[in-house]
Formats: C-alpha cells, structure tokens, sequence
C-alpha cells in the first residue's frame, strides 16, 4: 500500500479534498449543451469553422481529458518525449473519435467514461512506482494509445448523443477532429508551463507524490460516478 510520509500526509489533506471536490462538482457538466448543442441540432452541410471552435471548446474544458494529459507528461521533460506520448494519445482518439460517429460503433457511455476516469488513475499510480513495486512493468507508449483510443469513444458518444445531419458530416467530423487537436495543443502548453513554473520553484520533487495522489483522486471520483449513473441509469 502506498503511503505518504507524516508530514505530508497532514499537508496533503486540504489539496487533496479540494482537488476530490472540484472533480466531483464537475463530473456531470462535461458535455455539449446550450447553444452549442443547439447549433449541432440545427446545422445542415459542411460548416468547418464552427466544428473547428466546437472541437477545441470540447478538449480544452474536458477535465477527464485533461487530468490525463497531465499525468501523462507529470515526469516528462524532454519536449521529443512530450510529443511521442501525445501523438500516441491524439492517433488514439483521433481513430476512435471518427469510427465512432462516421462508422456507427456505438458504445455505452458510463462505461467508456469509467475507462476513462480509470486511465487517470492508472496514470497516477504509474508516477507513484505502483507498478515497479510490484514487480510490473507496463509498456508507457501502449499504454497511452489504448487509453487514447478509449478517450476518443469517449468524445464520440458525446456527439452521438445528439441527431446530428449526416450531411456535410464527414467533413464536418473531420473539422470536429482537428479542432480538437487544436484544443488538446493549447491546453498542453498550459499545462507544460505550469510544470516548468513549478519545477522551477524547487517545490515540484517534494510534492510530486501529493500531485499524483490528487489525480488518483479525482480519477476514482471520475470512475464512481460513471458508474454508479450505469447503474441507476
């Protein structure tokens, strides 16, 4: 079992309620609604530069996706290594996003958002030498592709939720797409430089372990409601 050293276990609490808090309030907003799921209802044909600012809103406000994107580079420090894991993350949900709406293959929506509320805390307990202590070496680049392919079903069942006009929609999912790269682009130069900031405080080793406990956090809460909504759906 994982520990946290006295100290930091009691300075761990507040941070870590508050990251639990902040990803239970935000477990049920993450999805296409108001306008722009009225917009989604109503267009018919290609329509480019909206499905573009669509795509990128989508990524940039997805917690779930972003909690695994920060894991993923938690430890990552050489800006190559960076774009290897988030080019394997992108093909993933890239192909999984455009099978999904364009080929019909419908999964359940709980249990893909589960998957990916577990991909946060496998992520987590990866930094936290989980695996290493017991003996467990998983591929990291395979890893992240799966998971990327489970995060794009994710992003599709978002949109199949809604009876969006199949005409234009190739075009139209394909902009969707590349929106979404455009917003996973700028959230992890937000996200790079809050790391660098905090590397370069000398703070960032010392509260590395807590940083994950968080997200291992927030992963679980993910995970719970998904399911519990499978259930009581």
């Amino acid at each position: 079992m994982l520990q946290l050293p006295a100290g930091l276990a009691r300075r761990a609490t507040w941070p870590a309620a508050l990251g639990c808090l902040l990803a239970a309030s935000g477990a049920a907003g993450h999805g296409i609604e108001g306008a722009d799921q009225e917009f989604l209802l109503n267009n018919v044909g290609p329509n480019i530069g909206p499905y573009l600012y669509l795509g990128a809103k989508h990524l940039v406000t997805g917690y779930d996706h972003l909690l695994f994107l920060a894991g993923v580079i938690f430890f990552l420090y050489k800006l190559r290594d960076v774009a290897l894991y988030v080019t394997l993350f992108a093909v993933g949900h890239s192909a999984t996003l455009l099978i999904g709406v364009l080929g019909g293959l419908h999964v359940n929506p709980y249990i893909v958002d589960a998957i990916i509320g577990f991909s946060v805390v496998y992520k987590a307990f990866e930094n936290l030498n989980g695996f290493s202590k017991l003996g467990f070496h998983p591929d990291t680049r395979a890893a992240v592709f799966v998971f990327g392919l489970f995060h794009g079903f994710g992003l599709a069942t978002k949109l199949q939720d809604l009876a969006i006009s199949p005409d234009g929609l190739v075009v139209n999912m394909v902009s969707f797409n590349v929106g979404v790269e455009i917003g996973q682009f700028i959230a992890l130069a937000l996200i790079l430089v809050a790391f660098n900031l905090w590397r370069r405080s000398g703070s960032f080793l010392r509260h590395a372990q807590l940083g994950n406990m968080v997200l291992m956090c927030a992963g679980f809460l993910l995970m719970g409601y998904q399911i519990s909504g499978y259930f009581l759906a």
